[in-house]
């Protein structure tokens, strides 16, 4: 149940857990590659698009915190009530995407852990395994409140971090050549990379449908009230928002117009080439700063995506078999299924993870306007907390949004703008 205590920024603060750890799941594949690549690639271009998404996102990520704080239940419950063939689709795609999801960040929390301690003796598949072992030890000792304390320190450390690098790197001014020319990302030829990026802005639709299980596993441990929730919420989402633009100026201090090839195509090595790229233009001292953010980027997002999709998965297979809740062993269950498949992922078909993240940042953005819309159907006739004109006008010009870059990708994919 919802506390219904008075809000005091004592109590708001107290409140900060769920919407930190969506922040923490956030600044993953969408920031640390999605957002400096967009740099890199094309300058301050795109910043209009990755602010116009999480502008048009925000309501239905709200909506996670905004129905679980009223109703006391989690947006999948509200899925399968409104018809259970969403909560199959939510089911099967949360399937897939956590282990293509937890596969992909914990390679390439490997990747990092091995490009900024030169010379260590462990390939990038056992870095890999001690990575997601490290993750499964935390959540099976501390469970949420672990999660909870970890996600704190990483996001807090992580974001004073990469604004002191951006600083450093706008001190140091841009290294564009003389003679760049500067390409334009306004052409049916981007359009693949402008969906990966938004799919993943500032998080996989998903996500929202997670935070309310973390809304909800904080409401058990210690109630707070609708606006010290809605506070957390906005500090977590804010937050993502503003790093996604930070990363943006990483990438084009560091990487725009330099001169050098990017490795866009693969994760891994791109992140290599950004630390190589940034130590290149500040100093070896840097290595370690920049290693250390992309670290605490891909660690918090690995341990989050591990946690959240293994709740989302175990209430998904509750509600499907028609039971009351899920005993803490089956969340165990998942959680070791979660980190055993992606790493199984890792080991079989390494060379391909890249294409996979790319299917799954695509895939996301295609799945967004459903769940989207069902996100606002769900908190639309709600009495207790009625939705503002403002925001109801933001969702349904989030729904367009959403709707018409989707219907656009399609038609291209199909050959039809060709």
């Amino acid at each position: 149940m919802t506390s219904t205590t008075s809000s005091t920024w004592k109590s708001r603060f107290r409140a900060l857990g769920p919407g930190i750890l969506m922040a923490s799941a956030a600044v993953g594949g969408s920031h640390l590659v999605a957002s400096t690549q967009a740099g890199a690639l094309y300058g301050w271009q795109l910043a209009l698009i990755i602010v116009l998404t999480n502008l048009f996102k925000y309501p239905f990520f709200r909506f996670s915190a905004h129905y679980t704080l009223d109703s006391g239940k989690s947006l999948i419950e509200g899925y399968a009530e409104k018809n259970r063939v969403y909560l199959w689709i939510f089911l099967i795609m949360c399937f897939l995407s956590s282990t293509i999801s937890t596969g992909a960040v914990a390679l390439l929390t490997a990747v990092i852990i091995k490009i900024s301690i030169p010379g260590l003796p462990l390939s990038n598949n056992a870095l890999s395994v001690l990575v997601i072992a490290s993750c499964v030890l935390i959540l099976l000792m501390g469970r949420y409140k672990a999660l909870d304390r970890l996600s704190k320190i990483i996001v807090i450390s992580l974001s004073i971090t990469t604004i002191a690098a951006v600083a450093i790197a706008i001190n140091k001014g841009m290294q564009m050549q003389e003679g760049f020319i500067e390409p334009s990302p306004w052409n049916l030829a981007a359009l693949g990379f402008i969906i990966a990026l938004m799919g993943w802005m500032p998080a996989p639709i998903e996500i929202a449908a997670i935070n309310s299980l973390w809304v909800t596993a904080r409401q058990r441990h210690e109630p707070v009230s609708y606006r010290d929730g809605m506070f957390d919420f906005d500090v977590g989402y804010i937050t993502s928002a503003v790093l996604a633009i930070v990363f943006l100026a990483l990438g084009v201090y560091v990487q725009y117009g330099n001169g050098e090839t990017l490795e866009i195509q693969k994760g891994g090595l791109y992140v290599a080439q950004l630390v190589g790229m940034y130590t290149k233009t500040i100093g070896e001292w840097a290595r370690p700063l920049v290693g250390f953010i992309a670290f605490a980027c891909m660690f918090g997002t690995t341990i989050t995506v591990i946690d959240g999709y293994s709740r989302a998965v175990a209430e998904s297979v509750r509600l499907v078999q028609g039971r009351e809740y899920f005993r803490t062993r089956e969340l165990f269950a998942w959680i070791l299924w979660t980190s055993a498949s992606g790493l199984a992922l890792i080991l079989w078909f390494n060379s391909a993870l890249a294409e996979l993240l790319k299917f799954a940042m695509i895939s996301a953005f295609l799945a967004a306007p459903v769940f989207a819309w069902l996100n606002y159907g769900l908190v639309k006739q709600d009495k207790k907390h009625k939705l503002s004109q403002v925001m109801n006008l933001l969702a349904i010009v989030g729904l367009v949004y959403l709707v018409g870059f989707a219907v656009l990708f399609i038609l291209n994919f199909a050959g039809i703008l060709a």
